[in-house]
């Protein structure tokens, strides 16, 4: 067998296993609704994605731009590219050039910027909005409940749903470290659903990593975001 072979052999059988646990998990918590696996592929070669694409993987995610920007070159529309990393204004002209869901917006000020550069490229953009589930600035998130008029979650959800070239999908959060994640994800269902009051048609929820995608999943995760255990520990 070829390199490329062995690859492939190995990347299919993490991906069984994977979608495995994702049904089990679907099926404890009684769901019979979808759970979309976005393949984060940070560190791995363009190859990678080519062969998960080959496998049937559509959604694919990154976190820096200067590594994400080459595969997308590469890849082109053969998955959906997912930019889950914190974003830096300063990046957004790139990023939205290639990106179709960017999951990590949490303030107005990237969500302007990131509307206006997708815009000059004539695209319409997914987002996510990040959410803090521990108000630390540090990890990034929109605050809920918060006045602030840049950080707060309603102004920066508003911001996106006003934007010409942006659509509000949904929300996305990553369990604090040192927080059990049937906490912190029971916490971020509360958010959702407050949050599905005022915009019913933003349902993507983003939530859950090799981990503890089981957690995620009984608490309404309807992406999770799948890296070490589909492709490996990074070294």
């Amino acid at each position: 067998m070829s390199a490329d072979d062995i690859r492939r052999a190995e990347l299919a059988a993490n991906l069984a296993r994977v979608r495995a646990r994702i049904d089990a998990a679907r099926s404890t918590a009684g769901r019979t609704d979808e759970v979309t696996l976005v393949a984060v592929t940070k560190t791995y070669p363009a190859s990678d994605v080519a062969l998960l694409a080959d496998l049937g993987v559509t959604e694919v995610g990154e976190n820096r731009d200067q590594e994400a920007a080459p595969k997308a070159a590469e890849i082109g529309d053969r998955v959906r590219w997912h930019f889950v990393g914190q974003l830096q204004r300063n990046k957004v002209k790139s990023v939205s050039g290639y990106a179709d869901v960017v999951q990590s917006v949490d303030s107005v000020r990237l969500a302007t910027a990131l509307d206006r550069a997708a815009a000059a490229h004539g695209r319409i953009v997914d987002v996510l909005l990040q959410v803090s589930l521990d108000a630390d600035a540090h990890r990034g998130g929109a605050v809920p409940g918060d006045a602030d008029p840049d950080r707060g979650l309603d102004p920066t959800a508003a911001a996106v749903a006003d934007a010409g070239a942006l659509r509000l999908a949904g929300l996305m959060a990553v369990a604090p470290l040192g927080v059990p994640p049937e906490k912190a994800f029971s916490r971020l269902a509360e958010i959702a659903a407050a949050f599905h009051v005022d915009h019913p048609t933003a349902t993507v929820l983003s939530a859950g990593m090799s981990d503890d995608l089981e957690s995620a999943v009984s608490y309404g995760a309807t992406h999770v975001r799948i890296g070490s255990a589909l492709l490996g520990k990074r070294h």
